[in-house]
């Protein structure tokens, strides 16, 4: 019997979003259908190469501005914004 993998919760731009233990905060914002940051032009941005070279994943999590979310493993309670 197989059993269902761990899961955690925390908040993306206010909405809650539950992921499974392990996933990253750029898969957290992804599975809340979300982007990143906006772009220079005005567009939404989303991470691109996964492992924090091109900083396209950046985001407010805990109140720490720019920080690498394909990086940073996402924790039950976390408040991340990508808005500002």
């Amino acid at each position: 019997m197989s059993r269902a993998p761990a899961t955690m919760r925390l908040r993306v731009d206010g909405q809650p979003v539950e992921v499974v233990a392990g996933s990253s905060v750029a898969a957290a914002i992804a599975h809340a259908g979300g982007t990143t940051r906006d772009a220079c032009g005005g567009g939404r941005r989303a991470p691109l190469c996964g492992m924090g070279a091109c900083f396209e994943c950046r985001a407010t999590v805990d109140g720490r501005a720019q920080q690498r979310t394909c990086l940073l493993p996402a924790t039950e309670g976390m408040e991340v914004s990508t808005r500002g």
